[in-house]
């Protein structure tokens, strides 16, 4: 491990108190693809043909009716595969099981609203937007949609007012972002209304601690009793430490591709130790086995500075 020479001791330290904090519980993900709250089940193997997983998750709805995360991993599977009326039929059963989930009645007014052929917004959805918006009015495809119906109904200006007030209050590189600029700029040149200054002025905003995945966040400071432990380690200790660490979340990982999280600590744990082609690497590796996870994981190795994010 060559390249970890160039840690200063304070980094070295800090990387070890990383591990420390974050071992055993990489955590769960709050920030979230808007299009779904889908849950891998446990053992799929997340890029075996889309089929396979289409089956397996269909089994698993079999197997576990009563299952609202299985009904909703069907839903957003099936909508990925462009079959939306079934993912409709698939988050119907959802919301049956967990009526209280805004997430699950917004991907269902979603789901509704690309089954349908003649109107972009049938009563069916907009009614599905509507308990999403009643249980969270921060949801944020709820509130996108509730836009559309404003653009549909002729209030293009209120649309885009809702628009903006929805990327004013969106994380910086949530899957939705380019969609709704974009969104903003094509309703905007369609009714000749200027979006270009607000659009210069408004950014979406940066990313909350919270909202991050655990293992990409700033450490909020390893205490002074963890800094001080790792530091008072002999150098060579140090670093038999570190590789220990990295060597046992790759074992991790290799078992369990689907923890996205674990990729993301991968990649961090990389870049402090210098080893940029590892973590362009791990990039490489974490998207190939979660290409759902895609945005989120290209996110983070964007803010980690991984080269080829």
């Amino acid at each position: 491990m060559d390249e970890s020479k160039k840690m200063t001791a304070t980094n070295r330290a800090i990387l070890i108190a990383a591990f420390l904090l974050l071992a055993g519980a990489i955590g769960y993900a709050l920030w979230r693809d808007a299009r779904s709250a889908a849950v891998v089940p446990a053992g799929m193997v997340t890029n075996a043909p889309p089929s396979d997983r289409l089956a397996a998750l269909e089994a698993r709805t079999r197997s576990n009716p009563g299952d609202a995360e299985a009904w909703t991993a069907l839903g957003a599977a099936r909508f990925d595969l462009e079959d939306y009326p079934g993912a409709a039929e698939a988050y119907e059963r959802a919301v049956a099981l967990a009526p209280k989930s805004a997430g699950l009645w917004s991907a269902l007014g979603e789901a509704r609203a690309y089954s349908s052929k003649r109107d972009p917004l049938p009563p069916a959805a907009l009614e599905a937007f509507e308990k999403a918006i009643a249980l969270d009015a921060q949801d944020p495809r709820a509130r996108y949609f509730m836009a559309v119906k404003k653009d549909l109904a002729g209030d293009h200006r209120g649309a885009i007012d809702a628009w903006f007030a929805l990327l004013a209050d969106t994380p910086q590189g949530a899957p939705w972002e380019a969609d709704l600029h974009r969104t903003i700029e094509q309703v905007g040149a369609i009714h000749k209304i200027d979006v270009a200054a607000r659009l210069a002025a408004t950014q979406a905003r940066p990313l909350k601690a919270e909202e991050m995945p655990v293992a990409a966040r700033a450490i909020p400071g390893p205490s002074r009793a963890d800094m001080e432990a790792a530091s008072q380690l002999p150098k060579g200790q140090q670093d038999a430490m570190i590789e220990g660490m990295v060597a046992s979340l790759e074992a991790k990982l290799k078992a369990d591709p689907s923890d996205v999280d674990r990729w993301i600590m991968l990649m961090r744990s990389r870049m402090t130790l210098g080893e940029t082609a590892k973590a362009a690497q791990a990039l490489k590796d974490g998207v190939a086995a979660n290409p759902a996870a895609a945005a989120r994981i290209k996110a983070q190795a964007q803010m980690l500075g991984v080269p080829g994010a």
